[in-house]
């Protein structure tokens, strides 16, 4: 079954001002059949009559039958659908009473598309001084061309755009502005994250797969995407349709700093992932015990006491190879041992005499103290 359908615009002669039309957006599906029109739209309403522009959609149908539900109250019609139509996407129309009008694109803008804006005069009358302006801000100098174009946009090209011209005879003799034009730059794909599974320090002779994760926007779903990998700042896969990169068996030697990037395959738009650390594990190896040296001990001070001075000092008794805690029936002496147990008595016999001398001095001044004590009391 064939569908027609078709929408009239109609928009009379209004004086003294001019009454034009811009068309905006207009989806495959529909056509315009207008009365009259210069060349790229807007269209032209003749300043003469009325002016009428026609519409028309066609398409082939296959219509279904509305579907109905049974509830306790009685048949309820649950809605329709109809498979196989296709549908245009909405039509925007602006009317415009002024004299200069800037026409921007019909459809939404992406990075990585151009951008083409037109100042356009009532009835293409000659301009000059054309100026383009994005914020407030002019675009270049003054000029003969009514058309400014971005070849590649980025999202920091969104604005309102306007413009501004100088009508040639006929027309008014002033300058004219036209109204601001918003243009929003809409982000194609956003800026990819490179995931790496199982983790980013997998086991040595593991899997491991790298994944440039991004996602286009619903409108451009068909774009293709190309994906590439760098390790430490060389390239591993270049332009690839698959957004993933494995390493089969990891080994130390794949250790290093990682990154992706996807890009149109036009090459227009390019991200690229943050930086990721991957660090391969070699095998585990099992912990060697580590030896405690205890840590030296301090020797206790010699309690001191004021004693009367000892005598001479019995002989100590040196060890010999006699003595039974350096010789067994069984072993010999050691004489390792024997040496350090002399030299240790050698110290003790010092530190005696050094106590009698201490004990000595001490008694000294405790009678001179009693001897002047004695004879200031005297006085």
């Amino acid at each position: 079954m064939k569908l027609g359908c078709v929408l009239t615009f109609w928009a009379p002669y209004l004086s003294p001002a001019t009454l034009w039309a811009a068309q905006m957006l207009l989806a495959a599906g529909c056509h315009a059949a207008p009365a009259a029109s210069f060349p790229g739209s807007p269209w032209d309403v003749p300043s003469e009559a009325p002016g009428f522009e026609s519409l028309q959609c066609e398409g082939v149908t296959a219509p279904e039958s509305v579907s109905t539900q049974d509830t306790n109250d009685g048949p309820v019609e649950a809605g329709f659908e109809i498979k196989g139509y296709t549908f245009s996407e909405p039509f925007h129309l602006i009317v415009s009473y002024d004299w200069l009008i800037l026409q921007g694109p019909a459809k939404p803008v992406f990075e990585g598309d151009p951008l083409v804006l037109h100042c356009r005069a009532w009835q293409d009358w000659p301009l000059t001084q054309v100026t383009f302006y994005r914020d407030g801000l002019a675009l270049g100098p003054p000029g003969p061309n009514r058309e400014f174009s971005i070849a590649v946009v980025q999202e920091a090209d969104s604005g309102a755009y306007h413009c501004s011209a100088i009508f040639k005879s006929p027309g008014p003799d002033s300058t004219e502005i036209t109204a601001a034009v918003t243009i929003t730059v809409q982000e194609l794909f956003p800026t990819p994250v490179l995931r790496v599974t199982p983790s980013a320090e997998p086991q040595e002779r593991s899997s491991v797969t790298l994944s440039c994760q991004t996602k286009l926007s619903l409108q451009r779903s068909a774009t293709r995407l190309l994906f590439s990998f760098y390790k430490d700042g060389r390239t591993v896969r270049s332009r690839d349709l698959s957004s993933e990169f494995q390493i089969p068996t990891a080994s130390e030697e794949h250790s290093g700093s990682y990154w992706c990037e996807a890009a149109t395959d036009n090459n227009q738009v390019l991200k690229q992932s943050p930086q990721l650390e991957i660090r391969v594990q070699g095998p585990s190896k099992p912990a060697v015990p580590r030896t405690l040296t205890p840590a030296p001990q301090k020797p206790a001070a010699p309690e001191m006491t004021l004693t009367e001075p000892p005598g001479p000092s019995p002989p100590l008794h040196t060890p010999s190879s006699e003595d039974p805690c350096f010789s067994s029936p069984l072993r010999g002496p050691d004489p390792h041992l024997h040496h350090q147990m002399g030299i240790l008595l050698k110290h003790m016999q010092d530190v005696r005499a050094l106590l009698g001398y201490i004990v000595m001095e001490l008694r000294d001044l405790s009678s001179h103290l009693k001897t002047e004590t004695t004879k200031a009391a005297s006085k």
